[in-house]
């Protein structure tokens, strides 16, 4: 079993995303297989491109346990805002505040929508970022933190109102040409939480939740302002009996939709 892991790891390693390269799928619980798009705003803010903004609005629809139709129903609604700065050649940090609208479903066939419904969600989270690159490739070892807050339409109290959960992630991007236009990305996730019940005000403990397991190819076209991903994620839940769903995925950002902002000059 040990040897299993450090294999895992291993891999993970070798084949690990550019930092913020696509917009990655969240999770989306019980499901064989879910499809996931986005778009997004990537802009850069002022001349030294050391700030760097990213807004995306994406949607998820997910199979039922016991088929595989991966845009059978509805799954979620995000919008994103993050704003990130590099302070150094090789570290960068972010912050972001994210809203969610996810559909929830009773767990036994025929799996119709709960009473409530759906489960908003408020993010808050920030990450610090670390990395090495060379003409050829680019690995980032990222951490991240978040605050997650849940709330029902109705009054009756979900399970969790209130959530911990940090992340570790190893990325690592290949230009496959000298202009990066074309790339392959991949990626290995850890998730790990706690979380406070609504009833008892109890927190769990904190330990292992899930793996995420991504692979893209991404295309930035010179001629057009756009980067399109397309890629895989194998979401893995659960540690004593784990379920596995596969995600099909796909992404576009336009880049510096508001061209490059300077700063103005004082006279």
């Amino acid at each position: 079993m040990k040897k299993l892991l450090l294999l895992l790891c291993f891999t993970a390693f070798c084949l690990s995303s550019a930092t913020y390269a696509q917009i990655s799928p969240p999770g989306l619980g019980e499901a064989n297989t879910a499809g996931w798009f986005a778009f997004g705003l990537r802009q850069d803010l002022g001349v030294s491109k050391k700030w760097q903004s990213m807004s995306y609005i994406g949607l998820g629809r997910k199979s039922n346990p016991d088929n595989y139709a991966l845009f059978f129903k509805p799954a979620i609604l995000v919008i994103n805002q993050e704003f990130y700065h590099r302070f150094h050649p090789h570290w960068q940090y972010s912050i972001a505040l994210s809203y969610r609208k996810q559909e929830e479903y009773n767990d036994f066939a025929p799996y119709r929508r709960t009473v409530a419904g759906f489960e908003r969600e408020w993010r808050l989270y920030g990450r610090m970022a670390y990395t090495i690159k060379n003409e050829r490739l680019k690995f980032t070892p990222t951490f991240r933190q978040e605050l997650r807050t849940f709330a029902q339409p109705f009054e009756e109290a979900s399970s969790e109102d209130l959530q911990l959960r940090s992340r570790l992630k190893l990325q690592l991007a290949i230009n496959l040409d000298k202009h990066k236009i074309h790339k392959l990305i991949g990626g290995y996730e850890s998730l790990f939480s706690t979380s406070r019940s609504a009833l008892s005000e109890r927190w769990s403990s904190f330990k292992y939740r899930e793996s995420r397991f991504t692979f893209y190819y991404s295309i930035s076209p010179q001629e057009l302002p756009f980067t399109i991903d397309l890629g895989y994620m194998n979401n893995l839940v659960g540690s004593q009996s784990p379920f596995s769903a596969h995600y099909l995925a796909l992404d576009v950002i336009y880049n510096n939709p508001f061209g490059l902002l300077r700063h103005k000059q004082g006279n």
